[in-house]
């Protein structure tokens, strides 16, 4: 039972802007099993928000037709499967999404984003150009989508190595999902060698490497994390606007 002098103020958590690991799989699990969200429906809602905030980064009035192709490169595990969300709603504002997925993932959630992708005649690339310039030259931006919070390159598999050290030499502008693949997600103790990104699209909320993030714009696409849960994880974030599905930070 509550006491009727309520809570002691001191005991309160202290409000911060990252999560640790262990923090943002508690609020996952949270979200997942005590509010009964589906794993293909927050997929889906993260998918969408990191297409917008592409097109808050690079609205679409002000890029040239070359600057409308954007490559998504995904990983087999749930970032990929975000990523194949993003492409999917790129295409549908009109932007011209490229795929490449080295590493097709056997999982049913991400064969059926493959097929939806495939069914709205995204192209998907067979392999990716070990030389730079010819992706420099074909796209317009790329998003990473290759490894998140946990995964280390080298449990994933040669691929998505390759495709990593690839995107490290790129000059277009690059966005990243939720961390910047390869990135540690407590430390970002990758973040001088590994990939420099542009833009930084968190998900939910910002995870604690992103306080090491020197990019233009960095985004958070959480404003379906209920209100309750965002006070229980002590999350201070910035307001959204109007009816968008993200915010800048």
């Amino acid at each position: 039972m509550s006491s009727a002098a309520g809570p002691d103020p001191s005991e309160a958590p202290e409000e911060r802007r990252f999560l640790s690991t262990a923090e943002a799989a508690a609020l996952e699990r949270e979200l997942l099993e005590d509010y009964r969200f589906g794993r293909q429906q927050l997929v889906e809602l993260c998918g969408h928000a990191s297409a917008v905030a592409v097109t808050k980064a690079f609205p679409l009035p002000a890029l040239s037709r070359k600057q409308r192709t954007v490559l998504v490169v995904c990983g087999p595990e749930q970032n990929g499967a975000v990523g194949l969300v993003c492409a999917r709603h790129l295409r549908v504002f009109e932007y011209e999404p490229t795929i490449f997925y080295p590493m097709r993932s056997l999982d049913l959630l991400h064969r059926d984003l493959t097929t939806q992708c495939e069914k709205m005649d995204i192209p998907f690339l067979s392999y990716l150009p070990t030389e730079v310039q010819l992706i420099n030259e074909a796209y317009g931006l790329v998003v990473d989508a290759v490894l998140g919070p946990g995964v280390e390159p080298g449990k994933v598999g040669g691929p998505c190595t390759r495709a990593l050290a690839t995107l490290k030499l790129l000059s277009i502008p690059l966005v990243s999902l939720d961390i910047p693949s390869g990135w540690d997600a407590e430390t970002g103790s990758d973040a001088e060698d590994g990939l420099r990104p542009d833009v930084l699209v968190s998900l939910a909320a910002p995870k604690r490497c992103a306080g090491r993030f020197s990019g233009r714009h960095h985004f958070v696409a959480g404003r379906f994390v209920p209100d309750d849960v965002r006070r229980k994880f002590a999350l201070r974030l910035p307001g959204y606007t109007g009816t968008d599905c993200v915010a800048a930070l």
